[in-house]
């Protein structure tokens, strides 16, 4: 009977056990519940009352576990006197197929042979292969059963005897290590039982795959224990982070200002006990982690699920309070988007020595092999800011570029954000590698990189707005192009490498070696920015796609404003205008210097792997689509159309302006037998022979000047055929012109025209 609240409480020493009767625990225990003598009467007896329910509680868990396991153990018991019966009645079999004297006749030996033994050894066979399968099968669960067992025992004492928080630095104070090291040693038992069970499952994966229910059976009873376990770590993790100050307050005015001061990094300011909880939090998190790859690679593997993209939970768990802490600000930048990227990149930096110096030995300790702390944690940075920036602006951006009255608007404020994008991501991929990044030049920092640290990964899962995306981009450069194309000054062709033709002149490799005008140069540069704007970009086939529908179609409507200038030159056969050829040879250089320069371009590694994995996409395809031999296989075909169709329009003209010239002379019969009565009757003179008749020195003389000027306005290469091209319509011309006039030579003048070489 309680006393009344009136009296006074008797001295706390005379109810309480002495001191020397109590463990450290107990003492805790009292110290916590009562700290005066009036929390002895109004405490006592709701302690008391919950003392009695988890007592009971913890019976009646114990009686469960009891009855459990007794169903169990009878179930393997039936199946073991099943065994055992299987095994006599094999026995028997075995003695009914033997003599009886234990020595086979001849006789007996040709009749095993023929007739009993295949029977008989065929049904041994069949009985011992069952056997042996029961025995395996018996001895797998067996053994899960148990791994199974020692789990959900690690994980009662762990989640039922939890108090507080697990990873708590008090947990570490050497008054009360007796109570947190098993708490702590069950953990790992747990997360190494899990792991035991993991490598079973594995082996029935590869060699008995037909033990589905049993693999479906464990893995529901272990996800259940995980869907326990899990929640409680990440619960205490967070805490944990909470009482060590992260994420720490972040100074948005300094950024605004111009002002890029460092952030204090609660990653290297901890120390002692709470570096020591944190380091078991990390490690905790990661081998969680890396159990959960391992079954999902396995379940992966087992039932065709997707792959699994892994991130590491401890890095998420730091980039995740900042994210929501970050957004406020964000969403006061709409209009400034650089801030944006600014606040991201200076919280990435200035936490990345913490995380090199902090986290990675964690990592290691961890065993997480080929893991980087810093690529981990940048990735996660980035992908915090995609997802905001996808959120926000995207989305509505893409929403707004459906309007035609805001689509000049979407198109400014878009590419304005991919710039910001690609800027940013080169600095990410600086911070990722800062050491080995010192060491490379310029223009090789970004080779090898890994794609999957981009904001570009926006695009991976919406085709939709990758297509708007490079929409807006080829626009753009076909804005840039046509700006180009009419200043006449870029149509100049370089002709400061001289007319000598040689051996290195077939060796083109620079615009000047081709003779090519500057709009040649500026068209390559606008579709090679156009490429590296989505070099970042993770998914190839995105990568792929958005070269396809931005420069690849950027490239064709160069080759577009070349014939539309072919077609508007003119080379009249009878109005030799030097203007208009050199206008052609410029266009056939270009065109030339552009083949050139793409099939470079085919050399490339990412050209290669992109052409490898358009030649698998369209392998799953049902059009019928041809593989190509090289990624800008149909543009350089296409160029070395245009340049043999301008090539041949050129040898035309020559040819017909040659036939003009020289039509009367050919025609002119009487000329002709005059030369040959004189010289038949030997009144042709030295002098004579040496002249050129009038009539042809016109043909000869624009044909002279023709070749002169080809020569130097023309590449090399291009210039040998067309020089090749242009002799043989002359021979044949000439040669066709004179059979016809029916023009006969006397064998007087055929030696002459031996003697000279002719």
């Amino acid at each position: 009977m309680e006393p009344p609240l009136s009296s006074p409480p008797p001295p706390l020493a005379a109810v309480l056990p002495k001191h020397g009767d109590l463990s450290p625990h107990q003492l805790s225990f009292l110290d916590e519940h009562f700290r005066t003598q009036e929390d002895l009467f109004f405490t006592a007896p709701h302690l008391l009352a919950s003392l009695n329910k988890r007592c009971s509680d913890l019976d009646a868990d114990l009686h469960n576990l009891g009855t459990n396991l007794t169903k169990r153990a009878v179930s393997w018991i039936t199946r073991s006197f099943s065994a055992k019966t299987s095994l006599h009645n094999l026995n028997l079999t075995l003695r009914r197929t033997l003599p009886r004297d234990g020595i086979a006749s001849n006789k007996f030996q040709k009749i095993l042979g023929q007739e009993v033994l295949p029977l008989p050894l065929s049904l041994l066979a069949k009985q011992v292969t069952q056997i042996e399968g029961i025995r395996n099968y018996v001895e797998t669960a067996l053994r899960l059963e148990a791994l199974v067992g020692d789990l959900e025992d690690a994980v009662f004492c762990v989640v039922n005897r939890h108090s507080g928080s697990l990873f708590s630095p008090k947990v570490f104070n050497s008054s009360i290590a007796t109570d947190s090291g098993p708490k702590q040693e069950k953990l790992l038992q747990a997360i190494k039982a899990m792991n035991d069970i993991e490598e079973v499952l594995i082996n029935v994966v590869k060699f008995h795959p037909q033990w589905r229910n049993l693999l479906i059976s464990v893995d529901n009873r272990v996800d259940k224990i995980l869907g326990v376990i899990r929640p409680q770590v990440f619960a205490d993790h967070r805490a944990l982070l909470a009482s060590l100050g992260w994420p720490p307050k972040l100074l948005t005015s300094n950024i605004e200002s111009g002002h890029m001061s460092g952030l204090p990094n609660p990653l290297v300011l901890m120390q002692g006990d709470k570096r020591e909880s944190y380091s078991h939090s990390f490690i905790a998190l990661c081998a969680l982690q890396h159990l959960q790859k391992r079954r999902e690679e396995r379940q992966r593997n087992l039932f065709g699920e997707k792959e699994y993209n892994l991130q590491l939970w401890a890095i998420d768990e730091l980039v995740s309070p900042i994210a929501s802490r970050m957004e406020y600000h964000f969403l006061k930048w709409a209009d400034q988007p650089e801030f944006i990227f600014a606040l991201v990149y200076k919280i990435t930096r200035d936490f990345i020595v913490g995380v090199d110096d902090v986290l990675q030995p964690l990592i290691d300790r961890a065993r997480l092999v080929s893991c980087s702390a810093r690529e981990a944690w940048v990735s996660a940075m980035i992908q915090m800011l995609s997802s905001f920036l996808a959120k926000i602006f995207f989305s509505g951006l893409a929403e707004r570029y459906k309007e035609r009255q805001t689509r000049s608007e979407v198109m400014t404020s878009w590419l304005h954000l991919i710039d910001l994008i690609v800027a940013f991501d080169k600095q990410m991929q600086l911070l990722v590698n800062l050491e080995t990044g010192l060491f490379l030049a310029e223009s090789e920092r970004f080779e090898g990189l890994s794609r999957g640290i981009s904001v570009l990964m926006i695009f991976n899962d919406r085709p939709d707005w990758l297509k708007i995306w490079a929409k807006i981009e080829l626009k753009d450069a076909c804005k840039k192009l046509k700006a180009e194309v009419k200043d006449e000054r870029a149509w100049i062709v370089d002709n400061k490498h001289g007319s000598a033709i040689d051996t290195e002149k077939y060796l083109l490799s620079t615009r000047e070696d081709h003779k090519a005008p500057f709009i040649a140069e500026s068209a390559l540069k606008i579709a090679w920015e156009l490429i590296e704007r989505c070099q970042t970009m993770p998914a190839t086939l995105s990568r792929l796609r958005f070269i396809r529908s931005a420069a690849v179609k950027f490239l064709w409507y160069f080759f577009e404003v070349l014939l539309f200038r072919f077609k508007g030159t003119e080379l009249p056969p009878d109005d030799y205008n030097d203007d208009a050829l050199i206008r052609l040879c410029g266009l056939i250089n270009a065109a030339r210097y552009v083949e050139s320069k793409l099939q470079e371009w085919n050399d490339d590694v990412d050209f290669l792997e992109m052409r490898i994995a358009e030649n698998d996409s369209n392998h799953h395809r049902k059009d019928g689509s041809i593989d190509r031999s090289c990624f800008f296989g149909e543009e350089v075909k296409k160029l070395s159309e245009l340049e043999t169709n301008w090539l041949m329009e050129i040898i035309a003209a020559i040819l017909r302006a040659f036939e003009i010239l020289s039509w009367e002379y050919v025609q002119n019969k009487e000329h002709f037998e005059e030369e040959l009565e004189a010289l038949s009757l030997g009144r042709l003179s030295a002098t004579m022979d040496l002249v050129v008749s009038t009539d042809f020195v016109e043909a000869l003389d624009v044909l002279r000047s023709q070749l002169r000027l080809l020569k130097t306005r023309l590449n090399s290469k291009d210039f040998l055929d067309l020089w090749r091209s242009v002799a043989e319509g002359l021979d044949r011309f000439i040669s066709c012109s004179i059979l016809t006039s029916e023009i006969q030579f006397s064998d007087r003048g055929v030696l002459r025209n031996r003697k000279f070489g002719t």
